[in-house]
């Protein structure tokens, strides 16, 4: 047998066991999020803030019904970063300190 067919014996079994599935990728695709895993952000669950005033008991309410990690209050005017966190509460207030809108990022 030449160098190049035995070469390619022994290498193309290996390039076609790539491409299978395995089984424990395919149950870990199936298998619910680990504990651990982010926490998504649902600003739906918390649309009842809005018209109220932004107190800290209000935000602490707003996170956990919304299931972020945490919220941030944005001011009328504020400076903020543009990165979008996909566990994370925004809470925009008027300068009268009541929600007039609540979205994640």
């Amino acid at each position: 047998m030449s160098r190049t067919a035995l070469s390619f014996a022994v290498l193309l079994p290996l390039a076609l066991s790539a491409c299978s599935s395995s089984p424990s990728s395919d149950a870990a695709a199936s298998a619910p999020p680990a504990a651990d895993a982010p926490k998504q952000c649902d600003a739906a669950a918390a649309q009842w803030a809005v018209g109220k005033a932004a107190d800290q008991a209000l935000v602490d309410k707003a996170v956990a019904d919304s299931h972020s990690s945490n919220a941030r209050v944005i001011k009328p005017g504020q400076a903020v970063t543009m990165d979008y966190r996909q566990d994370r509460l925004n809470i925009e207030v008027d300068a009268a300190n009541n929600v007039v809108a609540v979205r994640c990022g």
